[in-house]
């Protein structure tokens, strides 16, 4: 195994223990217990006296059971679960990923605030910010991605509140330079918020500077493709008395059932995640030797935007990365090349067992004119199956284009 290859999958081998043992009760009863925590499903939460309900007060900060509304045991188990992950103190788990984007901005912006978002954000945050956020007075300006110190201090308003973040950027995979962002955001008096998803257990964003990191645990997470449900953790007490607020007043929650089953999948996180990078770097790798590509977006690799902070700030890598065709080849032969695939489902999401594949021409938006393809694109998440039949399939495919 090259460097690079233990590279991408280390992180993982230093958190299998926590995985394994956190988030679960070790004070076992005499009568013994479950290696799994049941399910506590209900709405209604009873107290043996008023008085007893009436101390309810602050309940609702400490993950205690207070309102079915208000979180259920195996969400708390959950949320201190992903708190260790992200090395924060508090986490809240909502009902999407998107819900995780949404609700920090909405708990810490208001009429005449000023937000600064990436030009590769996820195209559902750009779309919230375009429509919900400045309906209610927010003001967006969008930033290149690599922007220099100099270009983000020179977009820093007075009236700035939040700096958002996504590394690495949704479809184009540019590695931010997080810590900076979080020093000019701070200088500043403002927040950085982070979209850690792709990140996950291999970037540690409150050692880096950030303030809130955002995950969507309908990915790895979870990890099956069945769940949909997402995260925001903070390390400041104040930060978790607006950020859990907030999640009260929206009604923000999730099922229990939906909490164990992603609680269940971070308990294999590791192994899958650990043998899911490894493989993607190998397709990776092969994909940059193949003539009809023009250019492999992995984080991992020399020639991605912002190379030189994943291989500072990260521990390891994920199994999503983007590829862009050669300039001849038109979007019709890449969809037709698409459809011929065996072993790549087409499909939106990802993180789950299986291999994916979705074009991305046509939905990557740019208004600061920097880090848009020129040519057809699609990315590539790379699941748990033989990495040699998976290049057969892929090699098949690409045999057939023509420029």
């Amino acid at each position: 195994m090259s460097d690079l290859e233990q590279r991408v999958s280390a992180g993982w081998g230093r958190m299998a223990s926590m995985l394994v043992r956190e988030g679960r009760s070790h004070d076992l009863p005499e009568t013994g217990e479950f290696v799994n925590a049941p399910v506590s499903r209900g709405s209604t939460v009873l107290f043996p006296t008023l008085e007893a309900m009436n101390r309810t007060d602050g309940r609702s900060h400490a993950h205690k059971a207070v309102y079915g509304a208000m979180g259920s045991p195996i969400q708390h188990q959950l949320e201190e679960m992903l708190s260790l992950i992200e090395g924060g103190t508090h986490t809240q788990v909502v009902n999407s990923g998107l819900a995780a984007c949404t609700m920090p901005l909405l708990a810490f912006l208001g009429c005449g605030d000023h937000l600064l978002l990436p030009d590769s954000v996820y195209g559902p945050t750009r779309r919230f910010a375009g429509t919900m956020l400045q309906r209610l007075g927010v003001v967006t300006t969008y930033y290149p991605p690599m922007a220099s110190r100099a270009e983000i201090k020179a977009l820093i308003r007075p009236e700035t509140k939040v700096l958002f973040a996504e590394s690495p950027g949704s479809h184009t995979f540019e590695v931010q330079d997080v810590p900076m962002l979080a020093e000019v955001a701070h200088e500043a008096g403002a927040l950085l918020m982070l979209d850690n998803t792709w990140g996950i257990g291999v970037f540690q964003p409150f050692v880096h500077g950030v303030d809130v990191s955002i995950q969507a645990l309908t990915k790895y997470p979870a990890g099956h493709s069945d769940v949909i449900m997402g995260s925001v953790t903070v390390n400041d007490e104040a930060h978790w008395k607006t950020l859990r607020d907030a999640a009260i007043q929206l009604g923000q929650c999730a099922g229990p059932d939906d909490c164990w089953l992603t609680l269940r999948g971070l308990r294999t996180m590791g192994v899958r995640l650990a043998h899911q990078a490894r493989s993607a770097l190998d397709i990776a790798q092969w994909l940059k030797t193949r003539p009809e590509v023009a250019r492999v977006l992995h984080p991992a690799l020399e020639d991605c935007p912002g190379h030189q902070f994943w291989k500072r700030d990260f521990t390891g890598a994920c199994g999503l990365f983007g590829v862009e065709l050669q300039p001849g080849i038109s979007v019709e032969a890449t969809e037709r090349m698409i459809d011929g695939l065996s072993l790549f489902g087409i499909g939106a999401s990802w993180g789950g067992y299986e291999s994916l594949v979705l074009p991305t021409t046509g939905h990557i938006r740019r208004v600061t004119g920097e880090g848009g393809p020129t040519s057809a694109t699609f990315r590539l998440h790379i699941g748990l199956e033989d990495v040699e039949d998976l290049k057969t399939d892929l090699a098949r495919g690409l045999d057939g284009l023509q420029f």
